[in-house]
């Protein structure tokens, strides 16, 4: 970059906040530190897709808690999501393969109406991507970044020269605190020179959304097999999405399957629990891998959702973790700026990353430890493993302490 492209750079307009990556985590980040008053920009390099009633539902789906959900609603933005395609359930039901062990949570005993809900990644990213021009957030898309340097009180963000029109339309831009939001493998996280650690689990979760002969029951359902856990989610259509984690080669055989051997595979992998599966979409899948950043945070930057922690779906937290990074970091930038300090001073930084590495490590090797315990096969390990989970069942405060930690509360 010559001297002139940096100096006007320096010069820009100073933002307090700029987001890269305009996911669901990217784009409640902005959403939320736009509401709460600070000036924000969301940089994507692909507009998201628009989302229509009429379109076939998105193969990608989250499950909500109840965290989630609140923050979505203070932002104005989860009752079109919920009355547009949305499904509630009640009920978990887990259960073990081999011992035929189970775990039963259920709303109701919570004195609460549902759980969760099951909605489609692409509704929950278009709804909040419609909501950021509202709120003030400068959104640049297609934007590209390619690089950044950091001033005493300002980060500077190199964009892809797309020519002329480009730098005319962003001649540079400058904030006072750079967050990353540009996914596991984000290239911001390795330029700020911050590590990870973590480890491939020679797996992958097959997806596919699948008719049965019996209703879901606004019923989560999860069996763990020998090969991986299972999950069949309730979706609004009556229909039942799947989340189907399966060592590599197994994966990819079933995805070669035809849909009529599929349905038969899955219908014996799910117990049949909603009876026979008439008929399945089609399917894809996507690499599981355990990765947590060592650190969340940088010289005037700091990591958010799958940037800064990647988990297994056997639990199906991963994005209500990224969410509740943005509440605190939302929180954290609203208490600093009361206080009258640097929204990116090192310790305001260092407040955010020590309370979300601390909570998301703990879950992430939660998780990672659920998976050990249930791909246990000799039997005095798999005979204990189904006493502790009957145990588990039987003790309602701690299924009760359980719920609420999956719920953000």
């Amino acid at each position: 970059m010559n001297a002139r492209l940096s100096e006007s750079r320096r010069r820009a307009p100073l933002l307090d906040v700029a987001v890269v990556g305009g996911g669901m985590v990217g784009a409640a980040a902005a959403l939320a530190l736009a509401r709460a008053g600070f000036a924000t920009a969301l940089l994507e390099a692909r507009p998201p897709t628009s989302w229509h009633a009429e379109d076939e539902v998105d193969l990608r789906v989250v499950g909500l808690a109840a965290s989630s959900v609140a923050l979505l609603d203070g932002l104005g933005v989860w009752t079109p999501i919920r009355d547009r395609r949305a499904a509630s359930y009640a009920r978990m039901h887990v259960w073990d393969a081999r011992t035929g062990a189970a775990v039963d949570f259920d709303a109701t005993a919570e004195g609460r109406a549902w759980l969760g809900w099951i909605v489609e990644n692409n509704l929950v990213q278009w709804t909040l991507w419609q909501a950021l021009e509202a709120a003030g957030v400068q959104r640049l898309c297609p934007a590209q970044v390619t690089g950044f340097q950091t001033h005493a009180d300002r980060i500077t963000l190199d964009l892809a020269d797309d020519g002329p029109e480009s730098r005319s339309a962003h001649p540079g831009l400058s904030a006072r605190l750079l967050v990353a939001a540009d996914g596991a493998g984000s290239p911001l996280r390795q330029w700020a020179g911050l590590d990870t650690h973590g480890r491939d689990y020679g797996q992958r979760g097959v997806v596919a959304h699948v008719t049965t002969e019996r209703a879901h029951q606004h019923t989560a359902w999860q069996r763990f097999l020998p090969g991986g856990p299972l999950a069949l989610l309730p979706l609004a259509d009556g229909r039942s999405s799947i989340v189907w984690s399966l060592p590599e080669a197994d994966a990819q055989r079933v995805l070669a399957l035809d849909d009529a051997a599929f349905c038969a595979e899955l219908g014996v992998a799910s117990d049949f629990r909603l009876g026979p599966v008439l008929a399945t979409t089609r399917r894809a899948a996507f690499p599981l891998r355990l990765q947590l950043a060592d650190r969340y945070q940088a010289e005037r930057l700091v990591l958010l959702g799958d940037a800064a922690h990647a988990v297994h779906p056997l639990a199906g937290q991963g994005v209500n973790l990224g969410l509740r990074d943005v509440v605190e970091l939302r929180d954290t930038l609203v208490a600093a700026r009361e206080a009258g300090r640097d929204i990116a001073a090192p310790h305001v930084l260092r407040r955010y990353a020590r309370r979300r590495r601390s909570a998301d490590t703990l879950d992430a090797w939660s998780f990672d430890a659920l998976g050990r315990i249930y791909a246990w096969q000799a039997p005095p390990l798999v005979a204990a493993r189904a006493l502790g989970v009957r145990w588990v069942d039987r003790l309602v405060p701690l299924k009760r302490r359980l719920a609420a930690h999956a719920a953000g509360r």
